[in-house]
């Protein structure tokens, strides 16, 4: 299936909101990276500590993508962009690694966690949200490093979910491991990620990422608007 390219006005359209995305997400997640880790480190909860440097790598991925689209030519750094999204994605399952091992091990004992459990509950609500929105963008401009960006922002959902399951069930039913079971799938998923990301399967061909599916929405979208 052949790509549309959107016109000029509306890809300067779609470039303008990608900052505006990213620029969103780096702010909740700074905010989210100061509670997580201070709450974190005074439950002793290795699991929201880990759920903060999360959120200090979703910074990271989410500056670069903001730094390539204030260039002149974005897709002549689409390539490097997506490497250091790679690396976040690395360094987020292995944050995740090393804190599900401790807490399996029994190394750490999390406690109760009022504010770890009311963060990770508006962080579900909120990333999945952010990820949707940057996806769609990246699917109608193009952009390998957005679609990319909004996976690694759609891993941090699924951190949410895990770590607000896990400190649910560490609260209510004393199990602490239950977090430290979850969070090693997501960081399988995460190396995963990474490696397609290094690879640059995620940009194999201007949409080659999408499914036939969405690219048939985007192209239908554009349509719309250009009548």
């Amino acid at each position: 299936m052949t790509a549309v390219t959107p016109a000029p006005a509306r890809r300067a359209a779609l470039q303008r909101r990608i900052r505006w995305i990213v620029a969103g997400t780096i702010g909740y997640n700074v905010i989210e990276a100061v509670i997580a880790i201070t709450a974190g480190s005074v439950a002793s909860s290795t699991a929201l500590i880990a759920f903060g440097l999360d959120s200090v790598v979703e910074v990271l991925s989410a500056a670069a993508v903001a730094w390539q689209f204030t260039r002149k030519d974005p897709e002549r750094y689409e390539a490097p962009t997506l490497r250091v999204i790679a690396i976040a994605f690395f360094a987020l399952a292995g944050y995740v690694t090393v804190s599900s091992v401790l807490s399996l091990t029994g190394a750490v004992s999390p406690e109760h966690s009022g504010v770890g459990i009311a963060l990770a509950a508006v962080s579900l609500a909120v990333m999945p949200a952010l990820s949707w929105l940057e996806r769609r963008t990246g699917i109608e401009l193009g952009s390998a490093s957005a679609v990319a960006d909004s996976k690694q922002t759609l891993i941090c959902s699924y951190l949410s979910a895990a770590v607000l399951l896990g400190l649910l069930l560490n609260s209510t039913l004393g199990w602490s491991w239950a977090d430290a079971v979850a969070g090693l799938v997501i960081a399988g998923f995460a190396v995963r990620e990474g490696l397609e990301a290094l690879r640059g399967d995620t940009c194999a061909t201007p949409v080659g990422i999408l499914l036939d599916a969405d690219a048939d929405a985007a192209a239908r979208v554009r349509d719309s608007q250009d009548r």
